[in-house]
């Protein structure tokens, strides 16, 4: 959005605009695992247009559920991503359906509401009514999830790189993917 106009790219059919969800998880106690928060924390300061919302659900993944239940077009999950990488580098993934198990969910395929990660989250939605919208993660490689406060230097030093990306993914986003 600049100008006070909205981009016709983040419009859906009928000229209503795309409703996007920023959501940035993980335990700020857990050092690098605080990576979704402050990159969430800084996009919310730089300011949004007024069809994004930016949310730290840090590890409240019951209300990211609860949430994602009021149909947002679009969904932008920022996370931490397991030490499989080099610390500090971004990936970008698009998540469908087909990508997500159901290893953590309980009967009836509900998320437990005691262990809901992200991936427990998104996979559930269908058991509790809702849909999974176009779903894209930014996550980062962590260095350090151990007890403590604070970013690592990689990890820290990759957030300003993931807020270009985020606002990137949204200028992008566009009717008819997802």
């Amino acid at each position: 959005m600049t100008g006070g106009r909205t981009n016709r790219r983040n419009r859906r059919p009928g000229g209503t605009t795309l409703r996007i969800l920023i959501a940035g998880t993980g335990n700020l106690f857990l050092r690098d695992d605080a990576f979704g928060t402050e990159v969430v924390r800084r996009l919310a300061a730089g300011g949004l247009p007024p069809h994004v919302r930016a949310v730290d659900y840090g590890i409240r993944g019951t209300h990211l559920a609860f949430d994602l239940l009021d149909g947002w077009d679009a969904l932008v999950l920022v996370d931490a991503l397991p030490d499989t990488g080099e610390p500090g580098a971004l990936r970008v993934l698009e998540v469908g359906t087909d990508d997500l198990g159901t290893d953590d969910l309980g009967p009836g395929g509900l998320p437990d509401a005691h262990g809901m990660d992200p991936g427990s989250v998104l996979a559930g939605l269908g058991a509790l009514g809702g849909r999974l919208p176009r779903t894209v993660v930014v996550g980062c490689q962590v260095a350090d999830v151990t007890e403590g406060i604070g970013l690592s230097a990689p990890v820290a030093d990759a957030v300003d790189r993931a807020v270009t990306t985020v606002r990137a993914l949204l200028r992008s986003m566009v009717v008819g993917t997802g």
